[in-house]
């Protein structure tokens, strides 16, 4: 039987398109599997503030009955004006290994964009830059992350063989945590907060976090985040969302925040304990037991890796040791919290700064991740 493609024009079908991605990756013993609720909010285009400024379609591919595919079509409209371009992106996609269901599933999404006036098609990409991003292409034997997209090795030679070339590539980094503080920044952290007028924060509650630094964080963000790859200034209503996200779960004693004297945010090292375990647990969903393992997994002493979300430096102090102050605060608290590993966050090969930090530690380049892209 041919491959049916239909567009998800209902909540049911909504549920379909995520549930896909959970079974097609059941029993993997790598792959992370992402949160129902979470994925739910992510796409909806009523509850996600990201469509106020972008647009999308979603697709699942049928075969003999059974869903065999899935594809997101996605325009986002203040990237592509901050980048002055047309592109069109692609994501949330999972297949399985038949070149017929893929070729379906890209046709429909490139169909859809080059309608709507796209010039090209890349991906995977997320709505924004705050979502998944990158197919990987090395690493498949190793963890994925909650941050991340976890996919089989086929899906790269499917993509190209459409025609798709490399656009970028992502690093991760499995860095070993020390078991003492390393001399490069014991040595220098008073000089530098001396010499700057710096200090670290420490919070008594996430409320206080939210509150007093909340906004801080992700004005930072957009200073230091808004010209890499694909990705366009936080709106109000984005800083909104991702501060509930982000800041109202997080662990206090896994963050890290750097002020100036005036109270300014000018550094972050935002990270948790690995989750990988725990939603393997999950199975996608929190309720009723998920919760379960995602709370056992933040405990104390019951981690040995620790994520490390977002980290960013004011440029105004990316050249004066400010990163030696986020790391001689983590350091401390990863080793008290007796974490044996780091995962960085996909960092974008030409981003040198970011990985030129890596250098004081043990540290494995262990994954890899490409975005493709397609004239249309």
């Amino acid at each position: 039987m041919s491959v049916e493609i239909k567009e998800v024009l209902s909540k049911k079908d909504l549920k379909r398109f995520i549930k896909f991605s959970l079974e097609l990756y059941k029993g993997n013993e790598y792959a992370a599997p992402k949160l129902t609720a979470d994925e739910l909010v992510t796409l909806d285009r009523k509850k996600n503030p990201a469509f106020d400024f972008c647009e999308s379609a979603y697709f699942l591919a049928y075969k003999d009955g059974k869903i065999v595919g899935r594809i997101a079509a996605i325009i986002n409209h203040s990237a592509n004006e901050h980048g002055n371009n047309k592109n069109g992106r692609f994501g949330w996609v999972d297949f399985i290994d038949d070149r017929e269901v893929s070729a379906a599933l890209f046709q429909s999404a490139e169909s859809w964009l080059k309608a709507k006036g796209m010039e090209a098609i890349v991906g995977p990409l997320g709505i924004t830059d705050l979502d998944f991003e990158g197919l990987l292409i090395e690493g498949f034997d190793r963890m994925s992350t909650m941050a991340t997209i976890y996919n089989y090795p086929y899906y790269a030679s499917h993509i190209e063989a459409l025609g798709f070339v490399k656009e970028v590539d992502w690093n991760e980094y499995l860095i070993s945590v020390p078991d003492k503080m390393p001399e490069r920044f014991s040595r220098g952290v008073e000089l530098i907060k001396q010499k700057y007028g710096l200090r670290s924060v420490e919070f008594k509650s996430r409320r206080e976090l939210v509150k007093n630094y909340g906004q801080k964080v992700f004005d930072l963000w957009n200073v230091c985040y808004s010209e890499l790859y694909g990705a366009s200034p936080l709106t109000q209503k984005q800083i909104n969302h991702y501060v509930k996200i982000y800041l109202s779960f997080i662990c206090l004693d896994t963050l890290s925040l750097i002020v100036d004297k005036d109270d300014n945010v000018v550094g972050f090292g935002v990270s948790i304990p690995s989750l990988t375990k725990a939603l393997r647990k999950a199975k996608g969903y929190l309720w009723p037991f998920g919760i379960i393992h995602v709370l056992n997994a933040l405990r104390k002493g019951k981690n040995d890796t620790v994520d490390l979300l977002i980290v960013g430096i004011h440029p105004a102090y990316q050249n004066k040791g400010a990163i030696s102050l986020l790391f001689g605060d983590l350091i401390p608290k990863y080793i008290k919290r007796g974490f044996k590993y780091a995962e960085s966050n996909p960092e974008l090969e030409s981003n040198v700064k970011i990985t030129a930090q890596w250098g004081t530690f043990e540290y494995e380049n262990h994954k890899k991740r490409r975005a493709f892209i397609k004239q249309l």
